[in-house]
């Protein structure tokens, strides 16, 4: 079975090791119903290495997502380049470790939290609905100066 992210401590060299490739878009178990979904593999290139009870991880992660866009509701794509990746594991016990749960979080992480078809880093565009939502702004009626006491006599009055 091709576990790439699964790291066997015990034969782990002294330096640390490279791993590279790729994984499928199912990497991310997203749920099909998601308004999120990885539209490319996952690449990796990264370097584990044993530091005391750490497991230091560093290198480059890349995927692409179609997201949907929260104002026009079009989906667009966006591509998560983590260039300078670096993360600690924590060793529990000198067995394996598995990575996958902690490069999914971490790129899935990066994503916006509110996405916006313009802020699309793979096929640029303007947003159909930009300026559709803005709200007009009406000017406050003038308040009478016979109205009753202002703001600041009010106050006046409590002291």
């Amino acid at each position: 079975m091709h576990r790439p992210l699964f790291i066997d401590l015990r034969t782990l060299p002294e330096g640390g090791k490279d791993i590279s490739g790729q994984e499928l878009p199912t990497f991310f178990d997203l749920d099909p119903k998601d308004s999120i979904q990885a539209v490319s593999p996952l690449k990796y290139d990264l370097h584990v290495e044993r530091d005391g009870a750490d497991l230091i991880v560093t290198g480059r992660l890349g995927a692409t997502f179609s997201l949907e866009c929260g104002a026009c509701l079009e989906r667009f794509d966006y591509r998560v380049e983590l260039e300078n990746y670096s993360s600690e594991v924590e060793i529990a016990k000198d067995d394996t470790i598995n990575l996958t749960d902690t490069v999914r979080e971490d790129i899935l992480l990066t994503l916006p939290s509110y996405p916006r078809c313009d802020a699309g880093n793979v096929h640029p565009r303007q947003c159909p609905a930009e300026g559709r939502f803005e709200p007009e702004l009406e000017p406050a009626p003038d308040e009478p100066q016979s109205a009753g006491p202002g703001v600041w006599e009010a106050l006046n009055k409590l002291n």
